[in-house]
């Protein structure tokens, strides 16, 4: 049986290649559903995929920045890890669809904004955000690029080429797809950790005053624990994942069982967001917030070209990692909106607007403007795809109704107008919702709640909505219109 098993979802790749005449040694699926037979991921792959994505030069940026806002440096590092298990919550719900379904996060939320309403919300945004985002690692990780060969061999190399080339071979590996990704995310993980150690180690003991570890650990900042100020810095964070809250079921829906991907995604958060934080705040408060790119710091403390090309390759393997995960769940996204052309071709697309959009130097310094921006798109649509997956449909999908344009997910020609409507409102809370009251996880919150009632109302006089609005049906195999889809 197990055999026979195999053998047919080696036909079932077989025919999306040429569904979608996509190469045959690349991950074929993309909108479609994994069938049980190929979820072999268990909690090492996932853990060294997810850890990956957080030990990263975004983050540690992230937290330079913060430290540069005025933030003591405890106060740089409780934001980042406050916001990535706010936001992480969230992710381990919506990671569940990925496991039990084995379809990836774009299609689930067909289910709360209909076939047509998901294409146009949540997955236009999340392209948007991933190409931002592509662009934003690049960007970090070419400063960090450039400075050291400037220290190494004396060379100016332009910022603009060394993103571009870097955003370019970045890409390549996401588009082959998730085991290409399982692959790189095991070899980077050990060899990262063993050089972040080194690069702590080389900010400890350089021989100044600030560097010291007793110094930088009781570092006050200008402003101290500043609320308005850690709450800006909070809801950057949780903006930056919250976007990614579909994403969990992407890297998930080939994992063996829940309880892999709940020993994973747990505890690569807290580890991968502490490292990340930890050493950003490190590098940013020693230099009193003059540095907020920990690897532009490096040429300053240390001319050892070994070393400095140890640290090149931290960077090449940080940002490797991070990018091929964004391009990867953009392309995803992608195929959702353009369903005919298959994962290969979206992951493509994707790609390159991201190798575009990494010429663009003003990205990094814009990061709270454009992470404000992904909020009030993606906090409301968060709130609603929770409250609908948890309290609407009770976790229950009905998996044929999402690639059935006259099934139960029809709505209204295809939209949701009441996640539609209030996610529409969403946008305005979150314009006027006070920084201090984090505005991501109020919007969510509230947007959710009064999702919950409106569609409560809606569905109790109209048959159409409360089809919707009923637990899903199950069934003890992936029908055929979830592997094989037509929509």
């Amino acid at each position: 049986m197990a055999n026979e098993n195999q053998l047919r979802a080696e036909q079932l790749k077989e025919e999306l290649a040429r569904k979608y005449r996509q190469p045959k040694g690349v991950e074929q699926f993309g909108i479609e559903a994994v069938p049980p037979e190929l979820k072999t991921a268990h909690w090492w792959d996932l853990f060294n995929i997810i850890i990956n994505f957080l030990i990263q030069p975004g983050m540690m940026v992230i937290a330079g920045l913060a430290i540069a806002s005025g933030l003591p440096f405890w106060g740089a590092v409780v934001t980042s890890v406050s916001g990535v298990f706010i936001a992480y919550v969230a992710y381990v719900v919506m990671a569940t669809v990925g496991v039990d379904y084995g379809i990836p996060g774009q299609v689930a939320t067909r289910m709360a904004f209909g076939i047509q309403g998901s294409k146009w919300l949540p997955s236009l945004v999340r392209v948007l955000a991933s190409i931002y985002w592509f662009a934003f690692q690049t960007l970090a990780g070419a400063a960090g690029i450039t400075a050291i060969l400037n220290a190494m061999f004396g060379l100016n190399v332009s910022l603009i080429l060394v993103s571009v080339i870097f955003a370019i071979f970045q890409a390549l590996i996401a588009i082959l797809g998730y085991d290409s990704l399982k692959v790189l995310s095991k070899i980077a993980f050990p060899a990262k950790i063993v050089l972040i150690a080194m690069i702590l180690y080389l900010l400890i003991n350089y021989p100044e005053p600030n560097f010291n570890w007793n110094n930088v650990l009781s570092y006050p900042g200008t402003i101290g624990w500043h609320w308005p100020t850690l709450a800006l810095w909070i809801n950057s964070v949780i903006a930056a994942w919250i976007c990614m809250i579909t994403d969990a079921a992407d890297f998930c829906r080939y994992s063996a069982s829940r309880l892999d991907m709940w020993i994973a995604t747990v505890a690569a958060a807290c580890v991968g967001t502490f490292i990340s934080a930890f050493v950003g705040a490190y590098a940013a408060a020693a230099t009193l917030g003059e540095y907020t790119n920990v690897f532009e710091l490096m040429p300053v403390i240390t001319q050892n070209g070994v070393i400095l090309f140890f640290v090149l390759i931290v960077i090449v393997l940080e940002n490797w990692c991070i990018n091929v995960m964004n391009v990867y769940t953009g392309g995803l996204s992608f195929s959702n909106i353009f369903t005919k052309i298959g994962r290969f071709w979206s992951t493509i697309s994707i790609a390159a607007g991201g190798v575009m959009l990494s010429a663009v130097p003003s990205v990094v310094y814009g990061f709270t403007d454009y992470m404000d921006v992904l909020g009030f798109l993606f906090a409301p649509i968060a709130g609603i795809l929770l409250v609908d997956y948890l309290f609407i449909k009770k976790t229950y999908i009905d998996i044929v109704a999402l690639f059935k344009p006259d099934g139960a997910y029809r709505y209204t020609n295809g939209f949701n107008l009441v996640a539609v409507a209030l996610t529409a409102l969403g946008f305005v809370f979150y314009l006027i919702v006070p920084e201090v009251l984090i505005k991501n996880l109020a919007t969510l919150v509230v947007v959710g709640i009064a999702y919950y009632f409106a569609m409560k109302a809606v569905a109790s006089t109209n048959e159409t909505y409360a089809e919707a609005a009923r637990p899903g049906k199950q069934y003890d195999e992936i029908p055929t219109e979830a592997v094989n889809p037509t929509v």
